[in-house]
């Protein structure tokens, strides 16, 4: 991949920070590529292995769409629409909420444990992969990025 002048052919940046900013843009959608390449294969998005591995957190406690929505990394995807495609795939339920009748109630299926337990070492082999740093630049990695974001 390189330098990110040469991914966009940009010769240089008005400053560090606007580089810092245009970088970051990049490598999230060439990290996105790279987990759409490794999930399509199950028909599987990014967004609804996120909300799969929420619902997976919840240890069979079932959770509402709008408790997904909140917990998901990205916070533009539509929870509702990702769950009924789970659904439809048999890798979630959705049942009426006991006492509330206006909430719906989302929890995994057998089958969408199985696929998480399918892709978990594949997903741990691809971000190693994606990554390609030492153990101690990503630990620095993630002490930055926590920082940027406050």
């Amino acid at each position: 991949m390189g330098k990110i002048e040469e991914a966009i052919q940009q010769k240089e940046f008005k400053d560090p920070y606007n580089k810092a900013v245009v970088n970051l843009l990049f490598t999230h959608s060439y990290l996105v590529t790279a987990q759409n390449a490794l999930f399509k294969p199950h028909d599987l998005s990014p967004e609804q292995y996120n909300v799969l591995r929420i619902l997976r957190g919840q240890n069979g406690v079932p959770t509402t769409v709008s408790s997904i929505q909140e917990r998901m990394l990205n916070k533009m995807s539509n929870a509702s629409r990702l769950v009924e495609k789970l659904k439809m795939k048999e890798l979630v339920k959705r049942e009426e909420c006991p006492t509330d009748r206006r909430q719906v109630d989302v929890v995994i299926t057998e089958k969408g444990l199985e696929l998480l337990q399918i892709l978990e070492k594949q997903v741990e082999e691809g971000n190693r992969e994606i990554v390609r740093l030492t153990l101690e630049e990503a630990n620095q990695l993630n002490d930055l990025l926590d920082k940027l974001r406050g």
